[in-house]
């Protein structure tokens, strides 16, 4: 990924482009030391993952990202709390809060890719540095931010311009679009099986070529133009197909 470091402070781009260059996943394409700076590199390069500090002169972070047409993946990167609930709002990646360790730096390079990391500069064995198990997203549900552990969601349906999401403890119905949530999700762990649905691999218990059964007793369809990537995935998890 080609990555855009946008801060006003030269020590903060610093660590950064040393994070960046430990990660064999990242390239640095540039720095930048202001917003307006970083405008004119997004209308003129390909960018795709923005590491942004919200205060800076002439023009904020916040202000910058709204300003743009075409986003590319956004961590922010600041020393202020105050904006978590607004950046998310703008569907950003990550929030990071300075002073930045390369564990959490990593944590959240990882959700941009859509799947685990591993440095050698950091983990000789190449283990893996942020389980599935710790992952998780923010949804927003009346005025409050809920986080969600993607291991504990069973699935996710489609009601127009909002999604229900199911988990073990029960249910978060959220403003969004389900293809949304769907370029969020890493894909070795859920699939979208039809227009309305997208389930956790994990949580399935049988299936047939049209309908899939999860944990908790729930039945959902299989999409006529998803059966095949469907079974497919569900192969690849070592799951028995029903004859059904």
């Amino acid at each position: 990924m080609k990555c855009l470091v946008v801060d006003d402070e030269p020590l903060a781009i610093q660590l950064l482009q040393n994070y960046i260059q430990r990660v064999d996943s990242l390239v640095l394409a540039r720095s930048c030391n202001n917003a307006v700076e970083a405008l004119a590199c997004l209308q003129h390069r390909q960018i795709d993952l923005l590491f942004l500090d919200i205060q800076m002169p002439k023009i904020t972070g916040i202000e910058l990202l709204k300003s743009l047409s075409y986003k590319p993946k956004v961590i922010l990167t600041t020393a202020y709390r105050d904006y978590a609930v607004e950046a998310f709002d703008l569907d950003v990646v990550d929030y990071l809060l300075k002073p930045i360790s390369f564990e959490r730096f990593l944590r959240a390079v990882s959700k941009a890719l859509g799947s685990q990391l591993s440095s050698p500069a950091a983990d000789p064995d190449h283990q893996l540095l942020h389980s599935f198990n710790e992952s998780y997203i923010y949804l927003r549900e009346e005025k409050e931010m809920v986080k969600v552990l993607l291991k504990d969601i069973i699935y996710i349906e489609s009601l127009r311009d909002y999604v229900r999401v199911k988990t073990m403890q029960g249910q978060i119905i959220t403003y969004n679009k389900i293809g949304y949530l769907e370029k969020k999700l890493p894909e070795h762990k859920f699939i979208r099986v039809h227009r309305s649905y997208i389930i956790a691999l994990e949580k399935v218990t049988t299936f047939t070529p049209a309908l899939v059964k999860l944990e908790n007793a729930i039945s959902l369809p299989i999409g006529r133009n998803y059966k095949n990537a469907t079974v497919k995935a569900l192969n690849r998890f070592n799951i028995l197909q029903s004859n059904g």
